[in-house]
């Protein structure tokens, strides 16, 4: 997707003008990708989380929002950038397979932990080991 075409799709993505029943999981990591090459972390948190919740509400299920996933796959995906960023998404999901599954978080979490009302409503640090 060129430059141009993607900065047009993340700004109806933040104002939560995307049509929420084509909006995938690899679109999720995708505008997450996206949002982390402009801005810094803290920044791309507030803006992701805000997009989403939009897009939640225009699909007309505020509750679908998940503050600890949302920002556990925000910080992988900054992670890897950091490691050394592709040039392009198709390039960041070739390198990273793994982020484009929706269960990459069973990794750190347990279900019953993903599922509380905490972790839907606040970020939870990861089941202790």
């Amino acid at each position: 997707m060129k430059r141009i075409e993607a900065c047009a799709e993340l700004e109806r993505f933040q104002r939560g003008r995307l049509d929420p029943a084509r909006f995938t999981h690899r679109e999720h990591v995708r505008m997450a990708y996206e949002m982390l090459r402009r801005y810094d972390f803290p920044e791309s948190a507030l803006r992701y989380s805000n997009g989403l919740r939009r897009l939640c509400a225009r699909e007309g299920r505020p509750e679908k929002f998940h503050q600890t996933v949302t920002l556990a796959f925000l910080s992988l995906i900054a992670e890897r950038l950091a490691a050394g960023a592709p040039q392009d998404f198709a390039a960041f999901a070739a390198a990273n397979p793994d982020l484009l599954e929706r269960g990459a978080l069973e990794r750190w979490y347990s279900p019953q932990r993903l599922s509380s009302t905490a972790a839907r409503g606040t970020f939870v640090l990861p089941d202790p080991h």
